[in-house]
């Protein structure tokens, strides 16, 4: 039997879409579903940073239920990002234009055109529920961020949001099905292709620490590899990565 499609639910309005979902996965909904608004009043990315957005953009969480436990799927970041990376193809026309930056932002000239956030938890029916949070800079680019922004109309095509969509559910299907068939090494290995920073010097801050080093690879679960300064290796599973080009 081949896996239904995933259902859209556009709405005009909401403050999260990451925070609608995770209501309807409470509320037994199990998708594949992916719930997307014309404006966002009060997303959030990581560590609670505003995401938070313009109309043009888009501003959309999917909904899947998997019998597998967190770590494994929050291997599927990286493959949203691989998915963002088509949106952003779509709209630049040149790959090598688009850079993923772990753990979970794409780049464009250096400056964040889109960010992803996962959260999970236990699915009423059984299984684990996972909401795959994505926004993306199709129009205009919010300028009271933390770290310079863009967006994808200022360095090639706008495409309207539906469109968007479209391609971004397509490609996040096709890794989706690779890592459920051959697990998180091709998606792996296409999230590096277009590695933000990878061979450079970097600093990683962590909750209780700051460890500076070259990012050398990504662990088998993803984790980022740091070669450190004083010799030794760190696989570092969370915290914010700096490099001296881009912060």
């Amino acid at each position: 039997m081949s896996d239904p499609q995933p259902r859209i639910d556009w709405v005009e309005e909401t403050t999260s879409t990451n925070a609608d979902i995770k209501a309807r996965a409470m509320d037994g909904e199990r998708g594949p579903l992916w719930l997307a608004a014309r404006r966002q009043t009060a997303g959030r990315g990581r560590r609670g940073r505003a995401w938070s957005g313009l109309t043009g953009n888009l501003f959309t969480t999917g909904l899947y239920t998997f019998q597998c436990d967190p770590g494994r799927a929050a291997e599927l970041s990286f493959a949203a990002a691989n998915a963002v990376g088509a949106v952003c193809d779509a709209a630049l026309g040149d790959p090598a234009l688009t850079r993923l930056k772990w753990p979970n932002d794409a780049l464009v000239a250096g400056r964040k055109a889109a960010g992803i956030l996962l959260e999970s938890g236990p699915a009423p029916g059984g299984g684990l529920w996972l909401a795959v949070g994505i926004g993306i800079n199709l129009a205009e680019a919010p300028e009271d961020v933390e770290r310079p922004a863009t967006a994808l109309a200022h360095h090639g095509k706008t495409l309207k949001p539906d469109t968007a969509l479209d391609i971004l559910i397509a490609a996040f299907e096709r890794e989706r099905r690779d890592w459920i068939l051959g697990g998180f090494g091709p998606i792996r290995d296409r999230w590096l292709t277009r590695a933000h920073g990878l061979g450079q010097s970097c600093e990683a801050r962590l909750e209780n620490e700051t460890v500076k080093g070259v990012f050398s690879d990504l662990g088998p679960d993803g984790a980022l590899r740091l070669d450190l300064v004083g010799g030794g290796r760190r696989y570092i599973s969370a915290g914010d990565v700096f490099f001296p080009d881009a912060g």
